[in-house]
């Protein structure tokens, strides 16, 4: 289990975000009232699977010893409210001697990363007051 305590206090919006060893702050932008001060709470769920893409396509190819020199992904997210739905789109880049069957299949990989799983299956959140 992942443990991770956010606390704000009277400031507006900037909100100190812990994990067991690090630290990070979350902000909203200035125009919505916040100071900046960090990511915004989208900001933090497209960077996740934007790390989370290119960690996962590095672990894959590091065991099969194939030679990239580096991966690159771009992740744009876009909210619906109307609709209702939440839209990621990926770009990726790799960068590296590889044939085309070693690129489709760094592809498919990518789409096994834990955060895209967590993001494309059902979700359950328990919310207690205390």
């Amino acid at each position: 289990m992942i443990t991770i305590n956010a606390q704000i206090g009277t400031d507006s919006y900037t909100t100190q975000i812990q994990s067991t060893n690090h630290s990070i702050i979350a902000d909203e932008p200035i125009e919505d009232g916040g100071k900046d001060l960090g990511f915004s709470p989208s900001d933090l769920i497209t960077s996740s699977l934007a790390a989370c893409t290119v960690i996962t396509v590095r672990m894959y190819a590091n065991r099969k010893n194939w030679p990239i020199e580096s991966i690159h992904v771009t992740v744009n997210f876009e909210r619906d409210n109307e609709k209702n739905i939440s839209k990621f789109e990926r770009q990726l880049t790799i960068n590296g001697t590889l044939t085309e069957e070693q690129r489709v299949r760094l592809l498919v990989i990518a789409k096994q990363c834990y955060i895209h799983k967590v993001l494309t299956n059902p979700i359950e959140i328990t919310t207690h007051l205390l």
